[in-house]
């Protein structure tokens, strides 16, 4: 089993870096769930992290319906984060009407190529979840990370574990939302996924606990 850690510093990196976890999704701003970092940090925690590295792509926090103009900056950030190394990019853009933008993420996709794409957490905001998969899948996405429609992974596990028995041959299905060690049993349980996602992030300082992420790790290993 894998375990991704999502980053939203530096100094989270260089722990990470220290520790069992598989890949690094590379974002900023926690308090509003990870927005687009900045160039030079992006190529500094390319220098700390040898193994995957993800990048968010977010113009901002809150919803997930963007303008013209969020739009283009994030087609801006796509093209300029390809040459800094990274190995994919993590994004997702909903209608109005809380709908996967099949036309706009689509053009991502193909842009990002030859760079995979995950579809994150917005997923989980869509009206009709199972047919969100569908037309992920159909656009190109190679991961989703999902809390199975729910605010966490706890209570939206069984949703996941229905996913994956459906769309796990076409697509990788993360979990992740409040993901530690302390649930990761029962989760690994519930779901059988191969994939997993977490912060790592155990206190107020909004840096990565190695113990944390190693204890996870030893924890979805284990049969």
């Amino acid at each position: 089993m894998k375990l991704e850690v999502a980053c939203f510093n530096l100094e989270s990196v260089a722990i990470v870096a220290q520790s069992m976890a598989d890949r690094v999704e590379f974002c900023d701003d926690f308090k509003v769930g990870g927005t687009t970092p900045s160039i030079e940090n992006t190529l500094k925690a390319r220098r700390l992290f040898s193994k995957e590295l993800l990048v968010m792509i977010r113009p901002r926090g809150g919803n997930f319906n963007y303008s013209d103009t969020e739009f283009n900056e994030i087609k801006s950030s796509i093209k300029e984060f390809k040459n800094t190394g990274i190995e994919g990019f993590v994004f997702g853009i909903l209608t109005q009407d809380n709908k996967i933008d099949f036309e706009r993420n689509s053009e991502l996709v193909n842009l990002a190529k030859p760079l995979p794409c995950s579809f994150h957490r917005a997923i989980d905001y869509t009206d009709d979840y199972f047919e969100a998969i569908k037309t992920c899948i159909e656009i190109g996405f190679k991961t989703i990370l999902t809390s199975g429609h729910k605010s966490k992974i706890e209570l939206g596990m069984d949703k996941v574990q229905e996913a994956i028995f459906h769309f796990g041959n076409k697509i990788q299905i993360m979990p992740g939302g409040s993901l530690r060690s302390s649930n990761a049993k029962k989760i690994k349980e519930i779901t059988k996924a191969s994939y997993y996602h977490t912060s790592g992030i155990t206190d107020a300082t909004e840096i990565a606990n190695l113990n944390e992420i190693n204890a996870l790790k030893d924890c979805l290993s284990n049969e």
